[in-house]
């Protein structure tokens, strides 16, 4: 990662977590040294109130590309904000692959989100048929185009990008560090089509069976920035290992 770009790691909890593990997290990231480091915790919305007064962030996992209102079910950018977010997922596989969500709604809840003062970890990656048959990159940027044209260069400079392979979510399959910057530089060279100081400014992680015996090397690539952690987020010895292995 450049030096110039802060390192951030953000745990997904997804569907799990409890008050206890809630306690725990909150105690052991408090003690981390996080001057050099953003760590982000992102629980179910339902435990944000009681990580109050910490040393992290927390981030909610997705958020509605509407204002308050009649929306059963959905939480509104202004409720994360109040619930002390300063960030949030949007576009993640699992709200793409079970709630239908398209790149251009992913854009607007990227925007939505901007507007309440949060920034969004936006999220992109290709199955297992698109890498096999070798179009990853035109995948992904179909995922892309829709946030560029939504998006004003202002707010695109505030963004996070995660490139989360969706073959090796969960599957225990791990992309190897040289196919996961060579995903990353592509990423960035998008951006650069944009704005090359947006590109070299945004922070880009790598979402995908991150663990403690493999995040070091995949942080030390040029253009991973640090990670957005599912399983291992629910392990408090494995995430502060993973936090430190941006140092």
């Amino acid at each position: 990662m450049a030096m110039a770009r802060k390192p951030l790691v953000a745990g997904n909890w997804k569907m799990n977590g409890n008050p206890t593990l809630v306690r725990e997290m909150g105690d052991a990231l408090n003690k981390l040294d996080t001057d050099a480091m953003n760590v982000v915790v992102c629980p179910p919305s339902c435990f944000l109130p009681l990580f109050a007064n910490t040393s992290f962030a927390t981030a909610g996992q997705d958020v509605s590309a509407n204002e308050e209102g009649a929306h059963t079910g959905d939480i509104a950018a202004s409720m994360l904000r109040d619930l002390g977010c300063k960030y949030v997922i949007v576009g993640h596989s699992e709200r793409r692959q079970d709630h239908g969500e398209s790149s251009q709604l992913v854009a607007n809840k990227a925007k939505r989100a901007l507007s309440e003062g949060l920034v969004p970890i936006i999220c992109v990656g290709e199955p297992l048929e698109v890498r096999e048959s070798e179009k990853e990159q035109e995948y992904v940027e179909q995922q892309l185009l829709p946030v560029f044209e939504t998006l004003s260069k202002q707010e695109l400079s505030q963004c996070v990008v995660a490139y989360e392979p969706i073959w090796a979510i969960g599957t225990g399959k791990t992309a190897s560090p040289e196919q996961a910057q060579q995903m990353h530089a592509f990423i960035r060279s998008k951006l650069a089509e944009q704005d090359s100081v947006i590109a070299e400014g945004t922070r880009l992680l790598y979402g995908g069976s991150v663990k403690p015996d493999n995040a070091r090397e995949l942080f030390a690539q040029k253009d991973i920035d640090g990670g957005l952690i599912g399983g291992a987020s629910l392990k408090t010895d494995s995430f502060i290992a993973i936090c430190q292995a941006t140092q």
